[in-house]
């Protein structure tokens, strides 16, 4: 189901000269700049009853009318589900999402999914596009997410996520021990031949991603990875671009590295990971509402922590045989 929105608002007389868009961007806050230069353009936004460009300039005066469709309504059940809140108000709502957690209801998960979580615990959110999420994770990552309550709170928390003022850092246990951190700049679009992937390719997005070495291990090692942009599948696919895949990933990891001698109590840990070692574990933005930093962690799950444990242990031992 689609909603629909019908706003009206006279421009002020101080006004006159300037572009529309950046009048009407004033008198509808609630909305960000880029849906209203969108209904500009497909003159659902209008001057005194008449299609207008962005760039016309305005006389003061005038009353701006829109009749817009403002997104799709979530249609979904609310599900009973266990969510860990890391923080809340009457803005947003801060989670710590568990590998496992489908984020959208979809084919193939129609229910069970973040947004049916949402939706028990506050049914107002059914009214905003995508019931207030922002941004989103992958299935079987773990790690801190932000949802937005209100309609304004969105509007500024994807304008900060427009302009890369979000501070999203992961951490990520990858195939080989780096010797240092550096950066990933590499354009990343939809694979051409296998739709369920991404990949890096020249006439990809720009996509770019920081890190630097948490900790090394024989053959492994822990990064922080900081999102300058945010591409699906981002850390994901650099890593994999830069020949240290994410361990576990069942769509980008190669095949299975095991550290020479290994007990079997690291073999076992590395081939039962079955999922993507890569967690978001902090989220720093501006509170869309007071403009206040707002840093939330998520501590580091339990399987992570279990594989992470393994290999310090399987480094302690090489180094016990080796003195």
């Amino acid at each position: 189901m689609t909603d629909t929105i019908t706003l009206q608002a006279r421009v002020p007389d101080a006004s006159a000269g300037r572009r529309f868009d950046a009048v009407i961007a004033e008198l509808f806050p609630e909305h960000s700049r880029s849906r209203l230069a969108g209904w500009i353009k497909a003159g659902q936004a209008r001057i005194d009853g008449r299609e207008a460009r962005p760039r016309d300039p305005v006389k003061g005066g005038e009353l701006v009318t829109v009749d817009a469709e403002v997104g799709v309504r979530v249609d979904a059940a609310a599900e009973d589900i266990a969510l860990d809140v890391l923080y809340e108000d009457a803005d947003v709502i801060v989670i710590d999402k568990p590998a496992g957690l489908v984020v959208h209801p979809g084919a193939g998960n129609p229910a069970g999914t973040l947004v049916n979580a949402l939706l028990h615990r506050d049914a107002s959110l059914c009214a905003l596009p995508r019931a207030g999420i922002v941004h989103r994770l992958d299935k079987d990552t773990s790690g801190v997410m932000v949802v937005a309550r209100t309609l304004q709170a969105h509007t500024a928390l994807v304008d900060q996520l427009s302009a890369r003022e979000v501070h999203r850092q992961y951490l990520a246990v990858v195939v080989g021990a780096l010797v240092s951190g550096g950066t990933a700049n590499a354009p990343i679009e939809r694979h051409p031949r296998d739709r369920l992937r991404m990949a890096v390719r020249e006439d990809g997005k720009d996509a770019v991603t920081h890190f630097r070495l948490r900790e090394r291990f024989r053959a492994h090692t822990l990064l922080e990875c900081r999102l300058e942009t945010g591409r699906t599948h981002q850390i994901r696919v650099h890593m994999a671009h830069l020949k240290h895949p994410i361990v576990g990933d069942q769509l980008y990891g190669g095949p299975l590295k095991l550290p020479r001698g290994s007990s079997e109590e690291t073999i076992s840990a590395l081939r039962g990971f079955k999922r993507q070692a890569l967690h978001a574990e902090t989220l720093e933005f501006r509170h869309p509402a007071t403009g206040e930093p707002l840093r939330c962690t998520a501590p580091v799950p339990a399987d992570l922590r279990a594989l992470i444990d393994v290999l310090r242990g399987d480094l302690r031992a090489y180094e016990e045989r080796t003195r």
